[in-house]
């Protein structure tokens, strides 16, 4: 029986297997569907499938920088717990897609996942990972920069944090300092050009709801505003933020004529919703 691509699509979505693996189960049972699900259930892979509703927020942020400094990733890749995420077999998938994406750039999360690595879709290698390890594993973003200057990273708590900082010069002792700064301080802007505007007005609008708890004139109110947004700055702003290892310094102190152009950070699981485990229920639920 001639194996088309819409009897592989069809597979693939009933399984949620590779497709180099749908084609070669349907080509082994001669094209028999409920045979080659059987064939990939056999083989481990269309476990996947079962995986693909649970909530993966675990897992790991994982860099990489190239041997010049010149190239630099992080990504973050979840699964369902810390027990798997200390898998030798994720850690291995983790770090051969950072260097993956350093190698080919990929434009965003869809390239990524149809390139290939070793002869197999990024896609397909994470189906498989979910198959085998035997958990929901996902790869949900990243970020790659490419330096005139030079990249740094830094991973925090195995991969609880990641950050990647793009910046004019510097040496690899500067880099990693600022991304330990950012790691641990979480600037959302480098300098007061790139505060968010609506998080700005947000911050004015409490100050100035503050001013009037305090009683004061509706006239002085604004330039007490004005002052205390002040602190707003020095809290979110990465230059002007106190440095974490020497607290008689602001990071731009640090930088000198080294400037800061781009970072990312990343926090593990951030803005995934957990599911909350009731066991109690669960387990009366089952005894019915």
């Amino acid at each position: 029986m001639a194996i088309t691509a819409a009897l592989v699509k069809e597979l693939r979505e009933k399984t949620g297997a590779g497709m180099m693996d749908c084609k070669k189960a349907l080509t082994a049972v001669d094209g028999d569907m409920e045979k080659a699900i059987d064939f990939l259930r056999e083989k481990g892979i269309a476990k996947a499938e079962k995986k693909a509703g649970r909530v993966a927020a675990e897992g790991a942020v994982a860099a990489y920088v190239s041997d010049d400094a010149k190239v630099g990733v992080v990504v973050e890749i979840n699964c369902e717990t810390d027990f798997a995420a200390g898998n030798d077999q994720f850690k291995e998938l983790t770090a051969k897609i950072a260097k993956h994406i350093a190698d080919t750039k990929p434009a965003d999360l869809d390239a990524l996942n149809d390139s290939v690595i070793d002869g197999k879709k990024v896609s397909d290698l994470i189906t498989e990972a979910t198959a085998t390890i035997g958990e929901k594993i996902s790869l949900r973003r990243f970020a790659c920069y490419e330096s005139a200057g030079r990249v740094a990273t830094y991973i925090h708590m195995g991969g609880k944090i990641g950050v990647l900082v793009d910046m004019t010069a510097g040496d690899e002792a500067l880099g990693k300092d600022v991304a330990m700064q950012i790691a641990a301080a979480a600037p959302t802007a480098i300098d007061r050009a790139g505060v968010d505007a609506a998080d700005l007005e947000h911050e004015k609008e409490v100050l100035r709801k503050q001013a009037e708890e305090e009683g004061k004139p509706a006239n002085i109110i604004e330039r007490m505003v004005e002052g205390r947004i002040n602190k707003f700055y020095k809290e979110v702003c990465l230059n002007e933020q106190i440095f974490v290892k020497d607290s008689e310094k602001t990071v731009a102190d640090v930088l000198g004529d080294v400037k800061v152009t781009a970072f990312t950070r990343f926090q593990l699981g951030e803005g995934i919703e957990k599911k909350e485990e009731n066991f109690a229920a669960e387990v009366a639920a089952q005894m019915k």
